[in-house]
């Protein structure tokens, strides 16, 4: 069976459709290579270089559409705009291989099975067409925001989807199909034609097909120049991501003397993929809806940053590339606080919320700290409260700056080696700032001691060797302090001939699992709350005093986000008697962040604006009497919340260690 369904607008095509086409791909293709040309403005960074795992995602994200199917309604509206593309591109090619170039490939029960999905799809995008017409010019959710160029694309969309269907009604209304079954849309469009002229019929035909045409190649050479562009650039951010960005930052090179420029000043001193973002992103406000800072007030909002950056790449770019002195002030234009104001960079507590929910996979939160790296390291432009966390992480290693002699103190009664002092010994332990200094925490670690000790496990600490992480310090943009507490870190651990890292800090833990391996310190690197979850499993520690009540896990999100681990915690707590769960209405990849993380920890907040508030509100929304936690920022974070929630008499919050502790006793 030849392909009769539209084998009359093939028979009709000209020298001036082809011409049409060809216009339409050199408008297209000038687009992408003006567009390329702007991406080239940034440094250059090989990203290739995972390019299994890049292809990987492309297609599970892609062609599955997993991150944009955790939001139901635009996700099916999505799906069938993806879908019906896809069948349309397939169908439209195998027409053109069966009658230009004469293969019967468009025939028998692949051409029918193909026109029954064609019409079902197109059914389902014109369905999709409505939904987005109705979320974003009736609904309206807070994260939408609509230009212009919006509604031309859904307009566009949905009259090529319009002629479409119509040159199949009117084909099977002048022509007839045997075939109705497999065509049940253009078979009801047919029907409004009964009794219709067929020469009528005919003209009516000829004159929808150029209308589909010039449509259909409009879109084309519009591609570049609207937001459908991310029909490329979004699959081809997929590919290049890293997948967490937020987890390892990029390290700078201090060592180099000639260097003019740490961070980002300018709008081409960031990556040509960090400029590729901006035609990635769709502004779809997931990033948004999801920002704990954006969420409580606080002037950043993920999809506003990508976009203003986009906007001024797309205003310098044209200065950059046409060269010239004569526009000196716009080409040195910083981008704070000119574009981009310094309390937007300093709200973000780089949670990783904004990278997980995008579904094109944009990086916003490496982009935020190269710009404080700028303002940290050549501007000394900070908040003042950071003077004396950098002044206590220089000269005492912690920033509340309290003498190094005494970070050890802890532990005396513990009856806890050194690796100085000890025998070879399986693990590390490493209590991190908080549980050497904080009072709240020393408890934590030991507690974490007492369990190790019953179950037997072979450690010691470094005691007064041990120095700060330097994640905080890394995070708020101060990078040379962090390599320097890095690489003193490392060298100490190196000289131990150490292998294995217990920490209960997910601060200490991402930075030495995923980026202390960038200059020479490469450990096993075990969370505890991993570790106790295996020694219950194993029967080393065995939960046997029930505890009474009902408690609510908040995930960290330098353990979860950043790192995976969700089940074990929950594990430890599922195998203690008594306990009942019950989870916050944002947890897991969706847990929303305590306020600590990027630093701000150590920053002042704005009372009617605290994000530890939020989340403490939504841990009492369960109706547990206990909060518990597994990172001890997540722990002072809450604790303050519950306090300023005046629920402090009726609520605790424990880390799981404790908990765990109060049970195996």
């Amino acid at each position: 069976m030849t392909a009769s369904r539209q084998l009359d607008m093939y028979q009709s095509s000209n020298l001036f459709m082809y011409l049409l086409m060809v216009v339409a791909l050199a408008i297209f293709a000038k687009g992408v290579y003006d567009r390329y040309r702007f991406w080239q403005l940034g440094v250059p960074e090989d990203r290739l270089k995972h390019g299994k795992r890049g292809l990987i995602r492309f297609f599970l994200q892609t062609f599955g559409h997993l991150r944009i199917l955790r939001d139901t309604y635009p996700g099916v509206m999505h799906w069938f705009f993806f879908w019906s593309f896809a069948a349309f591109t397939l169908g439209t090619l195998s027409i053109a291989v069966t009658t230009d170039l004469n293969i019967p490939l468009f025939q028998g029960a692949y051409y029918l099975l193909l026109s029954l999905i064609m019409d079902l799809l197109g059914l389902g995008a014109m369905i999709a067409i409505g939904m987005a017409l109705w979320r974003r010019y009736g609904n309206k959710p807070e994260g939408i925001d609509n230009t212009p160029d919006d509604l031309i694309s859904l307009l566009l969309i949905g009259a090529i989807f319009v002629t479409g269907f119509l040159l199949e009604g009117l084909r099977i209304a002048f022509a007839g199909d045997p075939w109705l079954v497999w065509n049940p849309v253009g078979a009801a469009v047919a029907a409004l034609f009964s009794g219709s002229d067929a020469a009528g019929l005919r003209t009516a035909h000829r004159l929808v097909w150029w209308i589909h045409l010039l449509l259909s190649f409009g879109m084309i050479a519009y591609i570049p120049y609207s937001k459908l562009f991310h029909l490329i650039t979004g699959p081809l951010n997929q590919i290049l991501a890293k997948g967490r960005a937020a987890q390892s930052l990029s390290p700078l090179d201090m060592e180099d003397e000639t260097a003019e420029q740490f961070g980002v000043n300018e709008i081409q001193q960031f990556t040509w993929k960090q400029l590729l973002d901006g035609d990635a992103c769709i502004r779809c406000g997931r990033c948004q809806d999801r920002c704990p800072a954006y969420l409580t007030g606080k002037a950043l909002s993920p999809k506003k940053f990508t976009q203003d950056l986009k906007k001024h790449l797309d205003a310098k770019g044209r200065l950059l590339l046409k060269g010239g002195e004569q526009d000196a002030a716009a080409l040195s234009q910083p981008i704070v606080p000119e574009v981009i104001a310094e309390e937007t960079v300093w709200a973000c507590t780089t949670c990783g919320s904004c990278e997980e929910q995008c579904p094109v996979f944009v990086e916003h939160v490496p982009k935020i700290v190269d710009l404080r790296r700028n303002l940290v390291m050549l501007e000394s432009n900070f908040p003042h409260e950071l003077a004396l966390t950098f002044r206590g992480m220089e000269t005492n290693g912690n920033p509340w700056n309290i003498s190094r002699s005494a970070r050890a103190d802890w532990a005396k009664g513990l009856d806890v080696p050194t690796l100085a002092n000890s025998e070879p010994v399986e693990y590390l332990y490493w209590p991190g700032c908080s549980g050497a200094f904080d009072e709240r925490n020393k408890k934590i670690s030991i507690v974490i001691v007492k369990l190790l000790q019953k179950a037997g496990a072979s450690f010691a600490i470094l005691g007064t060797e041990e120095t700060c992480c330097g994640d905080s310090a890394r995070r708020l943009g101060n990078e040379y302090l962090y390599q320097t507490l890095a690489a003193q870190n490392i060298e100490t651990m190196n000289s131990y001939g150490v292998k294995k890292i217990i920490t209960a800090c997910p601060h200490c833990f991402n930075t030495f699992k995923n980026e202390y391996p960038q200059f020479g310190g490469n450990y096993e690197v075990i969370h505890h709350s991993a570790l106790m979850a295996s020694l219950v499993q194993a029967g080393k520690l065995k939960p046997e005093t029930p505890i009474a009540g009902s408690y609510t896990y908040h995930d960290s999100c330098y353990l979860g986000r950043y790192n995976d681990i969700y089940a074990e915690p929950r594990a430890v707590l599922a195998a203690i008697p008594g306990l009942q769960g019950k989870e916050m209405i944002e947890s897991k990849v969706n847990g929303f962040c305590c306020g600590g993380g990027g630093g701000r920890m150590w920053m002042e907040e704005e009372p009617n604006q605290r994000v530890n508030v939020k989340r403490t509100e939504q841990a009492i929304a369960t109706g547990a009497n206990l909060f518990v936690t597994a990172c001890p920022y997540c722990l002072t974070m809450l604790e303050d919340g519950t306090k300023l929630k005046d629920v402090d008499e009726t609520i605790k919050t424990q880390d799981i260690a404790e908990i765990l502790w109060d049970s195996v006793k």
